[in-house]
């Protein structure tokens, strides 16, 4: 009888199983039928309709059956059943992944097709009737017990072959719990409901910064999968999958449409997926900012307001964001000191090895969410960009930043301005500026346009600076990009030390370029101005009079980079001085322009001081490249600067603007979407603007199309002189 394998009863099968899970019948709490549901190891294939239909069915059934909040119940007591089997693999590992992935599928659905900001509508709560366990209070908030939970186990359990399933799942669920922010606009509202988030900006300070330091090591030693076909072997010796693992893969590529048109990447973050979900929830977590309605209104008395001065106003303002704090606070794990009172740092201060930090971001830049992070800890973590300062080795960063810049057509616009956005923070220190130009590159491989050897690392930003300022003014046309790189441009002039041959030259290039571009709007308006015409006509020249006042901004910066270099630094910059006697004729149209003369004045000054050296030395023959270059060499020793008027350093430096996350949630999420395979119904986005896929458009439009598309109006930066 021994040889008659046993057939399971029809109620034990995984499609009974799952089809009352959805169906109309409520199972309690305390009933076999949740064990049943998430011991079973078996295949289940279902056909893409049917995964459909199910969650239909379960968003029907659930106001009456509540297995929603019943099966995160289930969810908890198994994560705290796996913290305490001190990361040995035991049933309740498997019977948490399965029901994370019920509750995912699921939940998934509830949010994608919410009808209103009501949480009740998911019904996260259990009726008054059911019977729980003696030690469960009926009365728990269900969304703060299930992230405490899931938030314990990410922070206190170590990722390992064993836990490494769980602690991914664990990640894919709060990105599917926290998607409630796309169903709102990117300025949060009193009336958003962020159910899941709030439950997470609501755990202890200890919890918060396990989770900030578990999150960024993941990041950081990018630990990869131990399974090589999928199946959960590790909890079952036939190497069977979870009770829902094919189910969840249906529901993944069509209950969750399809979503990676939204947004260009080039593919790092897929390379480890633990390590991609870490980072895109930890950002999610730090610029979360909830919009709380205070107690009391307040009446508005500003003196040219329109309406009475009695009328209310909500008086509403953001509460304070526990994961932003930790993640601001981190210190290095080598510098275990006090601060500068003399005071130890409390035990829940987040610790990181900022070495490894370091030289991760180096290498996973060309990635949007590593730039984000890097942008994060070098704007908001003074001890992570004072770390990154004093590196000898800036090249590490640097290199991949400038060679993104300079494939700048194939990234997106956002990532551009992120990486402008750092480059711009560390040029406000001065240490910085100097020490980038004594650092040379024996090779730049990438750089296709010009062989760069025994190039500065300087010379390096200031070539790619520049090439960007020149991409940008023919194909994005972005004030903001230009003024970014214009400011680090600025920041570094006064240091700069042997710019090289090809910067000197692009340098002033720089300046004719703009320069065409000034005179061709100049002529415009002269031309709109003696023709007069129709109020369309009037509105034009308003327009391009404002694009005007803009490059005659530009030029001046320009003309102060390079009086800040002539002033300072023109000893040790021969090859500026060649570059400007060579294109001499280029600032002659602006030496009378009452916004540039003084400036134009210091540079015709020096104009004056080697063309008098040149006429005065008896050549034969042609002057050659070197010839003139050894002459400037010669009389840089003798240079006085006598006559030269002092202007003030500019000193750009950056401010983020007080709502950021208007920017940066939508961003985020966009990455999130495309990277961690999470998708969600276009038209229930309400975070950014979806473009549907549409037809083949012309080359022009396309190219324009391309850089636009999954782009977000970069929200606009105080730069402070």
């Amino acid at each position: 009888m021994g040889a008659v394998p046993s057939t399971p009863r029809p109620q034990d099968t995984a499609d009974y199983l799952i089809a009352s899970f959805i169906g109309e019948k409520s199972f309690p709490l305390t009933s076999d039928f949740w064990q049943k549901l998430l011991e079973l190891p078996l295949n289940l294939l279902w056909p893409d309709h049917r995964v459909r239909e199910a969650c239909q069915l379960f968003a029907q059934n659930n106001c009456c059956t509540r297995h929603l909040a019943k099966i995160l119940i289930h969810l908890v007591w198994c994560l705290q059943e796996a913290i305490n089997s001190s990361g040995s693999p035991t049933t309740a590992y498997m019977k948490a992944i399965n029901a994370l992935y019920i509750s995912s599928v699921f939940l998934k659905y509830l949010i994608e097709n919410a009808q209103s900001n009501n949480i009740d509508e998911f019904y996260l709560s259990l009726d008054k009737n059911e019977p729980v366990p003696k030690d469960f209070r009926i009365d728990q908030n269900i969304e703060n017990l299930v992230m405490h939970s899931v938030l314990s186990f990410i922070g206190t359990v170590d990722v390992s072959s064993s836990t490494y399933i769980l602690h991914q799942e664990l990640l894919n669920f709060m990105l599917v719990a926290m998607s409630t922010q796309l169903h709102y606009g990117p300025a949060p509202g009193p009336t958003d409901m962020n159910p899941f988030i709030d439950a997470a900006m609501a755990q202890d300070s200890s919890l918060v910064s396990l989770i900030v330091r578990r999150l960024l090591l993941n990041y950081i030693m990018r630990p990869t999968t131990p399974l090589n076909d999928g199946a959960y072997n590790v909890f079952s010796e036939r190497a069977q999958p979870g009770v829902l693992q094919r189910v969840g893969s249906a529901a993944a590529s069509i209950v969750l449409l399809p979503f990676s048109y939204l947004v260009g990447s080039s593919g790092e973050g897929l390379r480890n997926p633990l390590a991609g979900s870490s980072l895109h929830v930890l950002l999610i977590l730090n610029y979360y900012h909830k919009c709380v309605v205070g107690d009391e209104t307040i009446t508005d008395r500003s003196e040219d307001s329109a309406v009475s001065d009695s009328l209310p106003k909500v008086n509403t303002y953001f509460s304070d964001n526990p994961y932003c704090k930790a993640l601001e606070n981190a210190r290095d794990i080598e510098l275990d000191r006090v601060d500068i009172e003399g005071n130890m740092h409390n035990g829940s201060l987040v610790r990181l090895p900022f070495a490894s930090l370091f030289d991760t971001l180096g290498m996973f830049l060309a990635d949007e969410t590593a730039a984000l992070l890097l942008y994060t800890l070098v704007h908001g973590n003074s001890d992570f960009l004072e770390y990154v300062l004093v590196r000898t080795d800036l090249d590490t960063l640097l290199m991949p930043i400038l060679e993104t810049l300079y494939n700048a057509s194939k990234r997106t616009s956002n990532h551009i301005y992120i990486l402008l956005i750092i480059l711009l923070i560390l040029s406000q220190d001065s240490s910085f500026n100097a020490s980038v130009h004594k650092m040379i590159l024996p090779s730049v491989p990438w750089y296709q346009e010009h062989r760069l050897h025994q190039t500065s690392l300087g010379s390096l930003m200031v070539i790619i600076l520049i090439r960007t300022v020149k991409y940008n003014l023919s194909k994005l046309r972005d004030l903001y990009l230009h003024t970014t790189c214009l400011a680090t441009l600025a920041n570094m002039a006064p240091h700069v030390h042997r710019l090289s041959a090809y910067a000197s030259q692009r340098l002033v290039s720089l300046f004719y370029m703009l320069s065409r571009k000034y005179n061709k709007l100049a002529e415009r308006i002269d031309d709109k101005m003696w023709k007069g015409g129709s109020i369309e006509q009037d509105n034009l020249a308003e327009d391009v009079s404002a694009e005007l006042h803009i490059y005659t901004d530009f030029l001046r910066i320009v003309l102060e980079i390079l009086n800040a270099i002539l002033t300072y630094a023109l000893p040790r910059n021969p090859e500026v001085v060649y570059a400007i006697m060579h294109r001499q004729e280029v600032f002659q149209p602006f030496k009378n322009h009452p916004r540039f003369n003084e400036l134009i004045e210091n540079i015709f000054m020096v104009l004056d001081f080697f063309n008098s050296r040149m006429d005065a030395q008896t050549q034969d023959g042609e002057w050659s490249v070197e010839k003139v270059l050894q002459l400037i060499i010669y009389n840089c020793r003798s240079w006085r600067g006598e006559g030269m008027k002092m202007f003030n350093q500019l000193h750009f430096s950056y401010e983020q603007e007080s709502h950021p996350e208007e920017f940066f949630t939508p961003y985020i999420w966009q990455l999130a979407l495309s990277h961690c395979g999470l998708s969600f119904d276009p038209s229930s986005i309400n975070l950014f603007p979806v473009d549907l896929p549409v037809e083949k458009v012309d080359s022009d439009e396309e190219e324009q199309t391309k850089h636009q598309n999954g782009n977000l109006s970069y929200h606009n930066v105080l730069l402070e002189v």
